[in-house]
């Protein structure tokens, strides 16, 4: 086995361009079917009743508190609120989103010609924007595909040519990686920038969003209702970058079903200091993020920042050590809540609110989801009335679930199988260690340890495991 620790860590962002928000340009089509009730939509989430066979998240959800800001019945405070820490500053009520998503929606199926069922691949950081365009497509019933803009050409061209995708809406950074890749993408027929600066072969979103007045037809999409203690008062600040799909969650559809703030900070780079100072400036009530972020938050002196409104803390994307978990109740007096889950089917295990929370625990099981499309892989995946994860855990007598590591982390260790987890969760214990990695390593005895300043990770903050290990068993 190799241990690797590791003294501290940072995730890039890269700033660009904002679109100023403006008046409302659009008038509101008749619906097509009886909206649902926010009431219905919980009596949906507990399977109290079916999904309707029509429905459309931007036309039967968003609209309603649109609704509801026109009628006085909710005051027009943010849906979205994003700040860059340069005094840049968007807030967008609800009937704001409603009347630029519709014009979005205008730009997507008039001049770029997309059509209901059409693939698109959306490749921006989290400026406001990247929320027009999502809002715009379910609009449409056009498929969008979020990814990082840390995607290399290599990976544009796999997601490209997978999904057939006909449209990809992309920020400067990604411009190179996209052109390079073009001649081997036959589906992709248009190509949207959203940048202040115009480019050959490119719409310039910019301006076709200021041009655009067309009257507009909702289309059905279906949607799914995810875990979140919130409340329409709420404002939740999410970390995830905008190509995971904790941003789906917890930036889009489990805020908004409740009517609550979406709060981004663009943060060109993870500052500590920001990140608390933020903490302390703005109203917000719930926090989500990686594991990474709150181990390096505890190093800090907590007691000395009086959050705002801080209430709620949510953690997900890769285990919790009870260390951290017990730290930052320590010093905040408030708990972390883990959740676990998977691109293709949501959250699967939780931490609720009103739950005993057992230290190192994902939580219970929450409602099952379907996994779609790709019908080999989808059904490789599938065990009888089961969807295998990949990843190894186990549950106690109380339903509660455990991580052990992925199918492919566990260690073979003198004919004993080691789950990484438990061994990283008693390094991080010594006051020494900020983080921890376990993997395998062709030793001729036991295993070693191994102090580096710094581990190998993911833009959103995950440790690369797998880098660590094709590096001890010489692949790289």
């Amino acid at each position: 086995m190799q241990y690797t620790a590791s003294t501290h860590a940072t995730l890039m962002f890269r700033l660009i361009w904002l679109t100023k928000p403006s008046g409302r340009c659009f008038h509101r089509d008749h619906q097509l079917w009886v909206p649902l009730t926010l009431d219905d939509f919980e009596a949906i989430n507990r399977c109290e009743r079916s999904l309707p066979k029509n429905f459309n998240f931007a036309g039967d959800v968003l609209d309603q508190w649109s609704r509801k800001e026109k009628t006085g019945e909710r005051p027009a405070s943010p849906a979205l609120w994003w700040v860059n820490g340069k005094e840049d500053e968007v807030k967008w009520s609800f009937g704001e989103l409603d009347s630029l998503s519709r014009k979005a929606a205008n730009v997507l199926t008039k001049p770029c010609g997309l059509e209901r069922g059409d693939r698109v691949a959306v490749i921006l950081p989290r400026i406001p924007e990247w929320w027009l365009i999502i809002v715009a497509c379910m609009r449409t019933g056009l498929v969008f595909m979020p990814g990082t803009t840390q995607l290399t050409a290599k990976d544009i061209l796999y997601r490209l040519r997978a999904s057939k995708a006909k449209c990809i809406v992309a920020s400067e950074e990604v411009i190179p990686a996209v052109e390079s890749i073009m001649s081997e993408c036959p589906d992709l027929k248009t190509k949207l920038l959203v940048s202040p600066h115009n480019r050959s072969g490119w719409h310039s979103f910019q301006e076709l969003l200021q041009t655009e007045y067309y009257q507009f037809k909702e289309e059905e999409w279906d949607a799914i209702w995810y875990w979140l203690d919130l409340k329409s008062s709420d404002v939740i600040w999410n970390m995830s970058d905008t190509g995971w799909i904790k941003a789906a969650i917890g930036s889009v559809f489990s805020t908004w079903l409740q009517g609550a703030c979406v709060f981004v900070h663009r943060m060109a780079q993870f500052d500590a200091d920001t990140f608390l100072d933020t903490l302390t400036t703005y109203p917000v009530t719930t926090l989500c993020s990686a594991p990474t972020v709150y181990r390096m938050l505890v190093q800090k002196d907590l007691k000395r920042y009086k959050f705002k409104k801080l209430r709620h803390c949510l953690t997900g994307g890769e285990p919790l050590n009870p260390e951290v978990l017990e730290q930052w109740k320590v010093q905040t007096g408030l708990e972390l809540y883990e959740g676990y889950g998977q691109t293709e089917v949501g959250i699967i295990c939780a931490n609720q609110k009103g739950q005993e929370i057992k230290p190192g625990s994902m939580g219970k099981g929450v409602l099952p989801y379907d996994v779609q499309d790709n019908p080999e892989k989808t059904a490789a995946t599938i065990r009888g009335n089961f969807y295998v994860t990949g990843d190894r855990g186990v549950m106690d007598n109380d339903g509660y679930f455990w991580f052990v590591g992925r199918a492919d982390d566990v260690i073979i260790s003198s004919g004993y199988r080691i789950g990484p987890f438990e061994v990283e969760s008693a390094l991080i214990e010594h006051p020494a260690v900020v983080e921890s990695a376990v993997v395998s390593s062709p030793d001729p005895i036991r295993g070693e340890v191994e102090f580096v300043q710094e581990l190998p990770k993911t833009i959103t903050g995950k440790i690369k495991r797998n880098v660590l290990r094709d590096r001890e068993w010489g692949r790289t």
